[in-house]
């Protein structure tokens, strides 16, 4: 049996570096689509890219053939090319400090053994319908959280 073949486009926004942020996700298999969001209220932008990704591939009950679109050049290399290197110096940068994100890099490196996955780079805010759309995603996350920040004060 085949493993089922599924497009997952990913974005993050925030307000701040650190601050207020959303993600979102876009899955599309056969001609099912769903679209997921979130937020956090302090936070920073890589993490959101980061979350958006781990937040799309929890959904997938089976193992899956998987074509990540992200338009974070730090999330698409760090799992592609740096990640290797980290796990061999135990979650370390070359100069022995802990890689920034560790609880997020060791959850997408658990996917990597359950599933069959492509990253791949696009340029954001440009013609790529899927980005475009997980770009609204991840805005609309990133609004509410500030929303609920200003509830908060």
């Amino acid at each position: 049996m085949s493993k089922q073949k599924i497009v997952i486009y990913t974005d993050g926004a925030c307000s701040g570096n650190p601050g207020p942020g959303g993600w979102g996700a876009i899955l599309q298999w056969n001609s099912q689509y769903k679209e997921i969001l979130g937020y956090e209220l302090q936070t920073t932008n890589n993490r959101m890219e980061m979350t958006a990704a781990i937040e799309a591939l929890s959904i997938l009950k089976k193992p899956s053939c998987v074509i990540i679109y992200t338009d974070s050049k730090y999330l698409q290399l760090g799992i592609t090319e740096w990640i290797h290197k980290w796990v061999k110096n135990n979650w370390c940068k070359n100069n022995k400090e802990p890689i920034k994100n560790i609880d997020l890099w060791q959850t997408l490196y658990d996917q990597l053994n359950k599933h069959d996955i492509i990253w791949e780079w696009v340029k954001g805010h440009s013609d790529n319908e899927g980005n475009l759309a997980a770009d609204r995603l991840a805005v609309r996350g990133k609004e509410e959280a500030i929303n609920i920040g200003k509830l908060k004060r």
